[in-house]
C-alpha cells in the first residue's frame, strides 16, 4: 500500500491523485476508486485525529455494515465477543483469540474460493468482509472486560495475536519434499477509506483467491501458493510486522512477491525500492515522513533491487493488462539537495525519496522484504514487488457497494496475478540454480496459470495480451 507518487516534484499531489484514481500516493496497497457521491465517500473528521479509534469508528457507517451483512461476516465479532466473555484467564483469552482469528481467515479464503456457504449475495471473491470483520473483532477485544485485571500490555498482545491469525500469517503451510515450487505472496487491506469507504484492495482479493492453491507453471510444473495480508498502518511496519511474518518462510520458499494496488490500467514489476517514507496518511490517519525505520539502521541501504524474473514476466502474455518493468525512482543525487526523477534507476551515492512503487507502504513492504532477503543471505531467491492495476467502480455507480465493472476488474486482476505467478515460478532458475533476473523459456507463452484448489474449485487462466515496456509515467502506491 504505497501511494504511488510521481514524486520528483514533477506532478502536484492533485495530479497524482487523479492519475491513480484517488490513490496516487498509496498505489501499492490499493489505490482508491474514482470520486463518488458524498454518501459513499464522505467520512467524519478525516485527517483531524489519528490512532486505532479512527479506523474502528468507520465500522459504524452504512457501507461497512452492508458489506458485513451481505457476506454473512456480521456474525464474526459478536461470536468472538461471546467467546471472550467465557475466558477467565489470559491464557484462555489468547486461545479464544487465536482460534477465532484463524477461523476468520479460513472462512474468508474458503468463501473466495467457492467453498462453503456464501453467507449472502455479495460476490464471493470480495476481500472487504475480511477487513471489516477483523476490525469489528479488534474493537470487541478492546471493549472486553475480563473478570480479573489483565497484566500490563496484555490486551495489546491479544490484539497482535488476533491480527496475525486473521491475516493468514500463522497459516502458511508448504508441502514437504521437492517437486512443487513454493511461492509466498502478500496483499494489503483496503485503504483511503475516508475518500471512498466502498473500496477494496485487489491485492487482498488475489491473496484470498490464491491461498493454498496449486498453480500450473509456464514450464509445465506446479507451484504451491501461500498468502497473507498486511495492514495499511505505518506503526505496524515500524514495529517489524513484515520481518516477523516473512522471516520464518523466506529461507524455505522458491519465490516471493509482495503485491499491492498501483497505477491505472497496468501491472508493474518494481525494479528498485527506496528507504524513504513520504508521509501519506494511513488507515489511522497517521503520517510518517523520513527514512524507513529498520533494525541496525547503520547498515540500511538507500535502495534494494528486485530479483523477480522481470524479463520473463513482461515478455509473457499474462492477461488483458500490460505489464511493465518499472525502473523509475526519485532520488537526491550525491552532493545535491533536491530530489529528481531517474527513469533508469538510482545513481551511485544517491539518497532515496521514492522507489518505483512510490514512498508509501507498498514501497516499504517491498524494501523490507528484499532487505530481509539480503540480510538472510538468500542471494539466489527470486523476490520483489508487483503492482496491480487500480480497482475501480463504473462511472455511473457512485454509491453501490459493487457493480459489474468493479466485479469484472477484480476478477481480471486476480486472474492475471495468477498468470504472473505461473510465469515467474516457471522461469529458468526458480527453484533451481540459474539467475532469477534473466530470460525464461516461459516468456511469450500465454495460457499459464490455471489453479487447483484443495477441496474443490478451479481458477481461470488470464487470457489476453501483455506488453513489455519501460516503466515511465504514473506513480505507484499501495
Amino acid at each position: 500500500m504505497s501511494p504511488i507518487r510521481t514524486t520528483a516534484l514533477g506532478l502536484a499531489l492533485t495530479t497524482a491523485l487523479s492519475t491513480l484514481a484517488l490513490g496516487a500516493a498509496p498505489a501499492s496497497a490499493s489505490a482508491p476508486a474514482p470520486a463518488s457521491a458524498p454518501s459513499a465517500v464522505a467520512g467524519p473528521g478525516a485527517g483531524s485525529t489519528s490512532g486505532p479509534a479512527v479506523e474502528e469508528a468507520r465500522l459504524d457507517r452504512p457501507v461497512p455494515r452492508e458489506i458485513l451483512r451481505r457476506s454473512g461476516f456480521d456474525t464474526a465479532a459478536p461470536r468472538f465477543a461471546d467467546a471472550l466473555r467465557g475466558a477467565r484467564t489470559y491464557a484462555q483469552a489468547e486461545r479464544v483469540t487465536a482460534r477465532h482469528g484463524a477461523e476468520l481467515w479460513r472462512r474468508a479464503v474458503e468463501r473466495a474460493q467457492g467453498r462453503g456457504p456464501a453467507g449472502g449475495d455479495l460476490a464471493r471473491d470480495d476481500d472487504r468482509p475480511l477487513y471489516w470483520a477483523r476490525l469489528g473483532m479488534v474493537r470487541a477485544l478492546r471493549a472486553w472486560e475480563p473478570a480479573t485485571a489483565l497484566p500490563a500490555g496484555a490486551r495489546e498482545r491479544l490484539v497482535d495475536r488476533l491480527e496475525s491469525a486473521s491475516r493468514g500469517q500463522e497459516a502458511v503451510r508448504f508441502p514437504a519434499g521437492r517437486g512443487v515450487r513454493r511461492v509466498l505472496l502478500t496483499g494489503f487491506d483496503p485503504f483511503t477509506l475516508d475518500r471512498d469507504i466502498r473500496i477494496g484492495n485487489p491485492s487482498g482479493a488475489a491473496a484470498l483467491a490464491l491461498d493454498g492453491t496449486l498453480v500450473r507453471t509456464a514450464d509445465g510444473g506446479w507451484a504451491r501458493v501461500e498468502t497473507m495480508v498486511f495492514p495499511v498502518r505505518w506503526r505496524d511496519f515500524a514495529d517489524g510486522v513484515v520481518e516477523r511474518a516473512l522471516r520464518p518462510h523466506l529461507p524455505r520458499v522458491d519465490l516471493f512477491t509482495t503485491v499491492s494496488q498501483g497505477r491505472v490500467g497496468r501491472f508493474d514489476v518494481e525494479r528498485y525500492n527506496g528507504a524513504w517514507r513520504g508521509g501519506f496518511a494511513d488507515n489511522e490517519n497517521a503520517s510518517e515522513t523520513g527514512p524507513v525505520p529498520v533494525a541496525d539502521p547503520a547498515t540500511r541501504p538507500q535502495w534494494t533491487v528486485t530479483s523477480l524474473p522481470y524479463a520473463a514476466i513482461t515478455a509473457a502474455a499474462t492477461g488483458p493488462f500490460p505489464v511493465y518493468d518499472n525502473t523509475s525512482v526519485t532520488e537526491v543525487p550525491a552532493g545535491a539537495t533536491q530530489p529528481v526523477v531517474r527513469p533508469d534507476g538510482p545513481t551511485p551515492g544517491s539518497a532515496a525519496r521514492a522507489g518505483g512503487g512510490g514512498d508509501y507502504l507498498s514501497n516499504e513492504i517491498a524494501y523490507r522484504a528484499t532487505l530481509l532477503r539480503d540480510r538472510l543471505g538468500l542471494t539466489g531467491l527470486p523476490g520483489g514487488h508487483l503492482h496491480t492495476p487500480v480497482l475501480r467502480f463504473g462511472a455511473d455507480h457512485t454509491d453501490a457497494v459493487e457493480d459489474p465493472a468493479y466485479l469484472r476488474n477484480r476478477a481480471a486482476i486476480t486472474a492475471q496475478v495468477r498468470s504472473v505467478i505461473a510465469v515467474a515460478a516457471g522461469a529458468r532458475g526458480v527453484g533451481g540454480t540459474a539467475d532469477a533476473g534473466g530470460t525464461s523459456a516461459a516468456g511469450g507463452t500465454g495460457g499459464a496459470g490455471g489453479t487447483s484448489t484443495p477441496g474443490g474449485g478451479t481458477g481461470a487462466a488470464g487470457g489476453g495480451t501483455g506488453a513489455a515496456g519501460a516503466g515511465g509515467g504514473a506513480t505507484a502506491g499501495r
